[in-house]
């Protein structure tokens, strides 16, 4: 009996430690950088369900971040809605666990451009084009 109780709390004590590596390895850097030019202005609000950051007014070469920590379940999505002259009430996922464990492993660097918008990949350090602006 001894050696299933020294067992059981070995698993348990393995757990604890892989579950406070994970929330410390978890720590996440999102920033949003504005490269529109010409001194245009961005609008921002960024939010996740539970964390509403606000309306955010980002003048040209400005950013806006904010930290957070992945949840256990992988499922952790910050969701931002951008507007400039171009384009009003752009939606765009700014983290998504699924997609971006990976590819932002300590963070995602966005840069939002007259073009459309740019990520740094953590993993080859070359921004990608991610979206463009929609034209009707």
């Amino acid at each position: 009996m001894g050696g299933l109780v020294r067992m059981t709390h070995l698993m348990s004590l393995l757990l604890v430690i892989g579950l406070c590596t994970f929330v410390v390895e978890g720590k996440k850097h999102v920033s949003i950088k504005n490269k529109l030019g010409s001194g245009k202005n961005l609008t921002l609000h960024c939010q996740s369900k539970d964390n509403d950051l606000g309306e955010q007014n980002i003048a040209d070469g400005d950013q806006f971040g904010w930290d957070f920590n992945d949840n256990i379940f992988e499922t952790t999505l910050f969701f931002c809605d951008l507007s400039w002259e171009k384009a009003q009430g752009y939606h765009f996922d700014a983290y998504s666990s699924g997609r971006d464990f990976i590819r932002c492993h300590t963070g995602c660097s966005w840069l939002v451009s007259v073009e459309g918008i740019y990520i740094l990949n953590g993993q080859t350090g070359l921004w990608e084009f991610i979206y463009n602006w929609q034209t009707e």
